[in-house]
């Protein structure tokens, strides 16, 4: 009976072990010390849902071909960054580069080209079959990012932070310590409770138009989100990040609202408020430090913007 028995463990975990001359043990791979160190594990629940857990650092770049990579174009992929605990003190530019959060991509984006894969990985991917996912609820007619994302015929991105109650999901999905008998059942629940509420979070979005991308636009939105983040005592200028970027100021702002949610404006502010909580909270600046570092001339300004996104005034925030 054990031969009839659909595999549980993903081919490209099977593929990796080979490469690195191992073996899976209980859909798990431990990286030998030759190549570096952490581990793979991976999960297949049914014909529609799968996941990987990659959390691990290697000695030298590895080419591994995906055995899955026919059935990947039918699949919707989730993929998680920067939702492992970090061990070491980060400054306040690198915190702010590895704040957890989740890119949702339809089978046709390539998400390796979007965030460079380096030796060390640290990511939680599920994918989903998208007919599938489609038939679990009843797809609102007043969300176009839905409509479009499960259609899946299409080439589309979309970025979501996680917020505590997601990240409290993900640390059951890596630490949770669950008997082999439930451990796929427990797994495939929690992946797809991830799932349902990123969705619910999708659809909250406004979007009135939803436009196919190509990777060059998606690369150079990420570039520029990269140089907002390491600049955020300078407000962005349109006209600028427009040239940079090749595209025309309304391409631009259009592609990049429709990835991460939110206008460019926002999204930096919003970026440059959790630094100011950093430099008061961490590096123990006073106010005027902090919003002076940040390139605010009027520190009333400085005070009604942080709260309007932290919840309080700095000096309380500081003092909490």
């Amino acid at each position: 009976m054990e031969k009839d028995k659909q595999p549980t463990a993903p081919h490209i975990l099977k593929k990796l072990a080979h490469v690195l001359g191992t073996a899976v043990k209980n859909r798990r791979i431990e990286i030998p010390e030759e190549f570096g160190k952490g581990y793979c594990s991976g999960f297949v629940f049914n014909a529609h849902i799968r996941m990987l857990i990659m959390n691990y650092e290697l000695n030298q770049d590895l080419l591994v071909e995906n055995p899955d990579r026919n059935t990947a174009a039918q699949m919707i992929l989730f993929k998680f960054q920067n939702i492992f605990p970090k061990t070491e003190t980060l400054s306040a530019g690198k915190q702010l580069k590895t704040i957890p959060s989740v890119l949702i991509a339809t089978g046709s984006v390539n998400t390796d080209a979007v965030i460079p894969v380096h030796t060390n990985t640290a990511v939680i991917n599920i994918e989903v079959d998208a007919a599938y996912l489609k038939g679990l609820f009843d797809l609102p007619e007043t969300s176009l990012v839905l409509q479009n994302l499960l259609q899946n015929t299409q080439p589309l991105l979309f970025e979501q932070m996680i917020y505590p109650s997601l990240q409290k999901i993900i640390e059951e999905i890596v630490s949770e310590s669950v008997e082999e008998t439930f451990k796929l059942f427990f797994l495939r629940i929690k992946a797809e409770e991830l799932i349902c509420r990123l969705l619910m979070e999708l659809e909250k979005r406004d979007e009135k138009h939803i436009y196919a991308l190509n990777i060059h636009d998606i690369e150079a939105i990420y570039q520029l989100k990269e140089q907002m983040l390491e600049q955020l005592e300078t407000p962005p200028v349109i006209k600028e990040l427009a040239v940079r970027s090749g595209m025309s100021p309304s391409k631009l702002k259009r592609v990049f609202k429709q990835i991460f949610g939110n206008s460019i404006f926002n999204y930096y502010q919003e970026f440059r408020m959790k630094k100011a909580a950093y430099l008061l909270k961490e590096e123990k600046l006073s106010v005027s430090a902090a919003g002076y570092q940040l390139g605010f001339t009027n520190l009333s300004h400085f005070s009604r913007v942080f709260r309007e996104h932290i919840g309080m005034k700095p000096k309380q925030y500081s003092q909490s």
